[in-house]
Formats: structure tokens, C-alpha cells, sequence
């Protein structure tokens, strides 16, 4: 197989590369944390999380986002079974639109009151 590379530059430990900003379509940031602490347990691109009450976090990108027009997906998990639900982008006063900079997101059982989940995860996707 022949062919030409042409690159001005290429970034690998830090800039556009080291974080995917330069690939559309893939992942910009993903974490796994236990909703109970914030503590994270993996992650891709988030510096951290804030739990601002129970059920409801902040998560902090490493490097900023090129725009604030992503898709997220967010789970939960607690390995008994019981009823959970997590949501995007909470209408808090601590929260609300998307941001480069953070992401906020909420976990709550299924009738609706906050709760924490040992596993609670989200994925960024520009």
C-alpha cells in the first residue's frame, strides 16, 4: 500500500490529540464514579467530580470541549436491581446548559427522588 501523509503538526501527549478534539464522532470524555463521593473510578478527559447534593454532580473536563453542542449518555447502576434513572443536563441553579468546561448530570430512582448509585457513569460524544 502507497501513499502520502501530510500533517502540519501532530499532537500525542498534549493538545488536540491527546484528547480527541481533533476526530469527530468518537468520544471527547468519559467516567465512572461512585455517586455517593464523587471518587472516580475511571475516566477519559474529566479532571473531576463535584457532588453538589445527593443525586446530583458536576463533571469537570481535564481540557475544555471545542463547542458545547455534544450528545451525552449517562447510566447507574447498584448491582441489587432496584429502580434507577439518570438524566443530562439538570435545570438546577447549580447546573443547566452544557458547557465546554463541565457537564452536569442527575440520578434518581424511578418515582423521582435524587439518589446516589455506586455506579454512575457518563460519555461525551462531539
Amino acid at each position: 500500500m502507497a501513499g502520502t501523509i501530510v500533517a502540519n503538526t501532530i499532537n500525542t501527549d498534549t493538545g488536540l490529540f491527546s484528547t480527541n478534539n481533533a476526530y469527530s464522532g468518537i468520544a471527547k470524555a468519559w467516567v465512572q464514579f461512585a455517586g455517593s463521593t464523587g471518587t472516580i473510578a475511571g475516566s477519559f478527559n474529566v479532571s473531576s467530580v463535584t457532588r453538589v447534593a445527593t443525586g446530583f454532580y458536576i463533571i469537570n473536563f481535564a481540557t475544555a470541549l471545542s463547542n458545547a453542542n455534544y450528545a451525552s449518555a449517562v447510566s447507574v447502576g447498584d448491582g441489587t436491581g432496584s429502580g434507577r434513572f439518570a438524566f443530562a443536563n439538570y435545570p438546577q441553579s447549580t447546573g443547566g446548559a452544557p458547557t465546554t468546561t463541565a457537564f452536569y448530570m442527575g440520578t434518581t430512582t424511578f418515582s423521582g427522588t435524587p439518589a446516589d448509585y455506586a455506579y454512575t457513569s457518563a460519555i461525551i460524544f462531539d
